[in-house]
């Protein structure tokens, strides 16, 4: 079956969950609603697709991964809605369509990122797995995305005026990298993988995840705003140091293609190392 299929498939199968897991009881019908509009709002599904992927890989099955996809997911979305506001990125356009905070207000759209953060929680505190895999989920997923991961590389990167190489990748293994090797972490942890088997998702994650980085940097100064759905520029706009800022256009994009055959170097020859294979491929060829 052709990746783009698996991956369309999984996303929908996510979509699916996500609105059953997503219902608003009086009070707190509008913010449910604000956080469906980010949470289903389309995207690639890329990280929901990576816990499939690796629980299949170490012989799960997808009801097993399912709900901590579903999980993963509320963690992303809630990440970009808070990346978009005003005292961050300050973003008004999001996957071609008006941001959170344009909609339903500043407060309405903080609140919607930490509706959909804690729910993420939930969820996997409510998921079919065993006791010992629900806590070593939320261990992992918590510390990928909090201080130690994603909100302390999105904190590195509020502070940063000029910065190195050093910094730079440092910046991103939070902001960007943590949440997907989080990700395939987690379908690890989801079909009851080994220590070695976590290794080599982290390692995988790692590596996509620079290069994922590095050509969303590319795509930030060659990139066509219509194909992406958000603005260009931005990072350069706003005076941040990048891949590209650094290296050059032609230099980042043969950085990323290292990182993603590093990511290919560690992954099975099997059908599924074989998928994980393609989608690295994917992804540092994308256009957005």
């Amino acid at each position: 079956m052709a990746l783009e299929t698996l991956i369309n498939e999984n996303a929908e199968k996510v979509k699916g969950t996500l609105g059953k897991l997503l219902i608003g009881r009086g009070y707190s019908e509008n913010l449910i609603e604000a956080m469906k509009y980010t949470a289903l709002s389309g995207g690639k599904f890329i990280r929901p697709f990576l816990v499939t992927e690796f629980c299949r890989l170490n012989g799960g099955v997808d009801g097993d991964s399912l709900t901590l996809a579903c999980a993963v997911e509320m963690i992303h979305a809630y990440s970009l809605i808070h990346d978009d506001l005003p005292c961050m990125d300050n973003s008004k356009i999001r996957r071609g369509r008006p941001s959170n905070h344009v909609i339903n207000g500043e407060a309405g759209a903080l609140l919607a990122g930490d509706g959909l953060l804690t729910k993420a929680f939930q969820v996997i505190a409510d998921s079919p797995i065993s006791a010992e895999a629900r806590i070593d989920a939320v261990r992992e997923l918590a510390r990928y995305s909090g201080p130690d991961g994603m909100v302390g590389g999105q904190q590195l990167d509020c502070e940063q005026v000029t910065a190195g190489m050093a910094k730079i990748i440092a910046i991103h293994e939070g902001k960007t990298v943590a949440l997907i090797q989080a990700s395939c972490v987690l379908g690890v942890i989801a079909a009851g993988g080994t220590k070695s088997d976590k290794t080599i998702a982290r390692e995988y994650g790692y590596n996509i995840g620079m290069a994922f980085q590095i050509v969303d940097d590319v795509l930030d100064v060659i990139g066509d705003k219509d194909i992406l759905g958000k603005p260009t520029g931005t990072d350069t706009g706003n005076g941040k140091t990048t891949f590209v800022s650094l290296l050059g256009v032609d230099e980042s994009i043969k950085l990323a293609k290292e990182y993603t055959e590093k990511a290919k170097a560690v992954l099975p020859d099997s059908e599924h190392g074989q998928i994980l294979a393609q989608l690295a491929d994917v992804l540092v060829s994308r256009v957005n």
